[in-house]
């Protein structure tokens, strides 16, 4: 079917970049911060992962205009140790949070083989993968988790119990990309139910559980009247336990209905979001021709066995996602309707004009 409006032209990732720190710095941030905060929104984007990219821009120049993030944010120490960290965000944006977080477990670790970092009272940190992939491309594995406001319904339970609770983690693969995983504990992420209601699209049953603690496919429900369902029942609903632990309860920070909503909430609230992030480093731990050699044999075997009908071949966690951020390099970013719509609310709110 032909259309009198074609698709609009694939963005270069470059000039994307360009532009979101653009907005940033309009919303107070510095040169160095705005980058920052910009990288793993254009990252996830540039990966097909567009309910993680700067989809979340608006919401985030919201909270800055009216301080609920500071703008001027200094993440400080709060506790240390050789091999371990606290922090206190300053209620900071939460890639900035996360990205002095990294820093500052990198450094640990690199001195003593393992660290622990955890970071109370930042913002929302977006796509958790984006920071482990951070580490693993500087030669550390990386496991990064986070909490939020409860949308997730427990085993057995009616309503929401816990955030969707993102785990991620991110191992170096000398000479390549790194092989990662990120995931939401629940059974999908919460923005993927509102991208599908915003584009008209039906939801599997299995994603959402009503007042009742039953399964429902209607995605209008949420998030008012329907949680998200934990990711393979009560196993995920543990996973998301743990991420709770490691980023919040053992940190010091807020948990559960402590956590505020940074879409729901006054844009001048703080919403005291927590990370935690365990990172090792592969030289200090491994030999280094030991562990290229076994990687790659593991690789070579796994991307080598038989594919399922249907299936081309089989990947390790992150190829896919790879694959597209190539791709993306190369052509430019096809951004959906649903986010260039945010987009242009990101114009409107620090009067920055979106240039395609």
């Amino acid at each position: 079917m032909s259309s009198d409006h074609p698709a609009p032209s694939p963005i270069p990732v470059a000039m994307l970049s360009a532009w979101v720190e653009q907005a940033f710095v309009r919303a107070g941030l510095s040169a160095t911060d705005a980058s920052h905060a910009a990288e793993p929104l254009v990252l996830s984007d540039s990966m097909g992962v567009f309910t993680h990219g700067t989809k979340l821009l608006p919401g985030y120049l919201k909270k800055l205009v009216a301080r609920g993030y500071k703008p001027d944010a200094r993440p400080r120490m709060v506790r240390q140790g050789p091999g371990f960290a606290v922090l206190d965000g300053d209620a900071s944006l939460g890639q900035i949070g996360c990205h002095f977080a990294v820093d500052v477990a990198i450094e640990k670790a690199r001195n003593v083989g393992v660290a622990y970092v955890g970071l109370r009272n930042t913002g929302h940190i977006g796509a958790a993968g984006a920071h482990a992939v951070r580490a693993a491309r500087e030669g550390f594995f990386a496991l990064v988790v986070g909490n939020d406001r409860p949308s997730v319904a427990a085993a057995g339970s009616r309503g929401a119990v816990l955030g969707s609770n993102p785990l991620a983690w991110g191992a170096p693969v000398p000479g390549g990309d790194p092989i990662f995983l990120d995931i939401a504990t629940a059974a999908v992420a919460g923005g993927k139910v509102y991208a599908a209601v915003q584009r008209g699209e039906p939801i599997p049953a299995s994603w959402l559980i009503d007042e009742r603690g039953l399964p429902t496919a209607d995605g209008s429900l949420y998030p008012q009247h329907a949680s998200l369902a934990p990711m393979a029942g009560h196993k995920g609903y543990g996973i998301g336990v743990l991420a709770e632990w490691l980023s919040g309860i053992l940190a010091g920070g807020a948990v559960t209905t402590q956590v505020g909503s940074w879409l729901f909430d006054a844009p001048g609230d703080p919403t005291l979001h927590n990370a935690g992030f365990i990172v090792f480093d592969i030289s200090a731990i491994a030999d280094p021709d030991a562990y290229a050699a076994s990687l790659a044999r593991f690789a070579a075997e796994v991307r080598g066995a038989a594919p399922a009908e249907g299936s081309d071949r089989v990947r390790l966690p992150g190829d896919l996602e790879w694959e597209q951020y190539r791709h993306s390099l190369a052509a430019g970013i096809a951004l959906p309707a649903d986010v260039r719509a945010k987009l242009a609310e990101a114009d409107a709110i620090v009067d920055l004009e979106w240039p395609w």
